[in-house]
């Protein structure tokens, strides 16, 4: 997990929001958990933090661009600053 402060509320959210424009059903495992990718509070539940390893799955009609674009969302820090950065 590249973000700073890990899955919390508002990368959460952006994470479901994206995930809720595919029709394949997308998961998410970390740590032997898996959680619904579209639901925020499953989300939040794996206590996803900074520099965890997280499992991206999706089945479905639209499953590649699925996993393509929340993969790079996840490696792009989900648009947020980083303070370091300037």
């Amino acid at each position: 997990m590249v973000n700073e402060t890990g899955l919390h509320a508002r990368p959460a959210a952006v994470f479901v929001q994206t995930a809720a424009r595919f029709q394949a059903r997308v998961m998410v495992g970390k740590g032997g958990k898996e959680a619904n990718a579209k639901s925020i509070v499953s989300l939040l539940s794996l206590g996803v933090e900074q520099g965890s390893t997280i499992t991206i799955r999706a089945y479905g009609p639209d499953e590649v661009s699925a996993l393509a674009t929340l993969a790079s969302l996840v490696e792009n820090g989900f648009g947020e600053s980083h303070p370091e950065e300037g």
